[in-house]
């Protein structure tokens, strides 16, 4: 069956009912009239059949006395006042015709005939040519009448279904004319209402769910846009306040070189900041669009790893602490983007680890994933916060002040270095033991 095209669905329904109705009515009339046909043609095989017997009954009584008068008399006797039958005997060697008028012509649309012998009366071993013919006149006059009237039944018949279908598809149509007028009235400052599924159909209540789906992914993200708009607003105010007040309070007077040295070298490093948090939401923006990572198959995780650690001792040293890499796994990586991601969670690490303790960077993996997590002694994370850390800007602490060195996208660009090599991040906290990671696709590509 042909899908709809463009236009109304009522109409194509009601068509293509018509239509069906239409052929399928055509079909029983069809089946109608040949059974009606073919019953009409048995009977008038049954009847000439008998009337044949008849015949050759009568002719068999007047065998004995070889009297063709008393034949003659005998046949019009039965033939009287039967004008849709008629026979031609030959008699004598003259042919006798008997009942309704033989039409001459050749026309024997209108006729049914049946050619027999029958012994000739007083000559024994002689036969007569007998033609017994039926007039079917009223027989094609009722199939005529049968078959425009099983014509006129089809065309009535399936204008009458089209327009009870109308009807009907009008009226199963009305709740999705009420779905799309319940769509036409959400709007952005009501973008948590939902269409309304109750007295829907069971095929439209799916569609309606994942439509309401829909609706709530975007809430979800619009909300999240919001906050992120605010975020960026909250995080960029105090550099920009920063940047605002320094080179004031640098114009309101004249100062020495020393001094301007020092003003542009501060507000140089909250450019610096600003760009760096700049370039970390456009890189956040391509994860988003689907950007991939460029990988190549690397068969020691633990060698990677510890370029890592290394670039990281000097800072935990500082903090008397100790890194330590363990485990073991293959996997298909974009080494700068792996590397980013990593020094992201060690220097999360660093900065929230008990002093004195180990941060511990471990890599395993199974069929489908190798997985790496930093894990370190500190303040439990409560089990609230676990899935929004790799939100961005989101400190579980709740500080929002200004913090010169982190601006709370670290580990949203884990979560999207991770998404890149086809896996996602994860984070758990058990006791004073917090343990953050993510896995990616351990598949290795096949080259051609």
């Amino acid at each position: 069956m042909m899908q709809p095209r463009s236009g109304s669905l009522r109409r194509w329904l009601s068509r293509w009912l018509a239509m069906l109705t239409f052929l399928g009515l055509g079909g029983v009339c069809l089946a109608v009239y040949y059974a009606t046909n073919l019953n009409l043609q048995t009977r008038q095989e049954a009847l000439l059949q008998q009337k044949m017997e008849v015949i050759r009954h009568l002719v068999d009584e007047n065998a004995a006395t070889g009297d063709s008068t008393t034949l003659r008399h005998k046949l019009s006797d039965f033939f009287y006042g039967r004008p849709d039958f008629s026979l031609v005997l030959e008699i004598d060697g003259a042919k006798t015709a008997f009942g309704a008028d033989i039409a001459e012509d050749e026309d024997h649309a209108h006729e049914r005939r049946i050619m027999f012998s029958l012994p000739a009366p007083g000559t024994p071993g002689d036969a007569m040519h007998a033609e017994l013919v039926l007039d079917i006149t009223s027989d094609l006059h009722l199939r005529a009448a049968l078959a425009w009237t099983l014509i006129a039944c089809a065309f009535v018949g399936a204008a009458a279904v089209s327009g009870i279908a109308a009807l009907l598809v009008r009226r199963a149509m009305a709740p999705v004319d009420e779905l799309g007028r319940q769509a036409a009235r959400l709007a952005p400052d009501r973008i948590g209402e939902r269409l309304d599924e109750s007295g829907q159909s069971e095929e439209i209540q799916p569609l309606v769910r994942q439509f309401n789906a829909v609706l709530q992914r975007l809430e979800r993200a619009y909300v999240q846009m919001e906050g992120f708009n605010a975020d960026v607003a909250h995080e960029m105010r105090t550099p920009l306040a920063t940047l605002i007040g320094q080179t004031e309070l640098a114009l309101s007077g004249r100062r020495s070189e020393a001094v301007l040295r020092d003003v542009m070298g501060s507000n140089l490093e909250e450019l610096q900041r600003l760009s760096g948090m700049v370039n970390d939401m456009l890189f956040l923006s391509q994860a988003d669009r689907g950007a991939q990572a460029r990988g190549v198959w690397v068969d020691r995780l633990s060698e990677v790893l510890g370029e890592v650690a290394d670039y990281h001792e000097a800072e935990a040293q500082e903090r008397g602490l100790t890194l330590a890499v363990s485990g073991e796994a293959a996997a298909c990586i974009d080494r700068p983007l792996l590397q980013r991601a990593v020094s992201n969670l060690v220097s999360n690490a660093v900065r929230y680890a008990d002093a004195g303790s180990t941060i511990r960077i471990h890599v395993s993996h199974d069929d489908e994933h190798a997985l790496i997590a930093v894990s370190n002694a500190g303040e439990p994370i409560a089990k609230e916060h676990l899935p929004r850390l790799f939100h961005r800007f989101y400190r579980g602490d709740e500080a929002r002040g200004f913090d010169a060195n982190h601006h709370g996208l670290g580990l949203a660009i884990v979560a999207a270095i991770a998404r890149m090599h086809g896996g996602r991040p994860f984070a758990a906290s058990e006791g004073r033991d917090i343990t953050i990671g993510f896995c990616l696709s351990a598949r290795k590509i096949t080259e051609n």
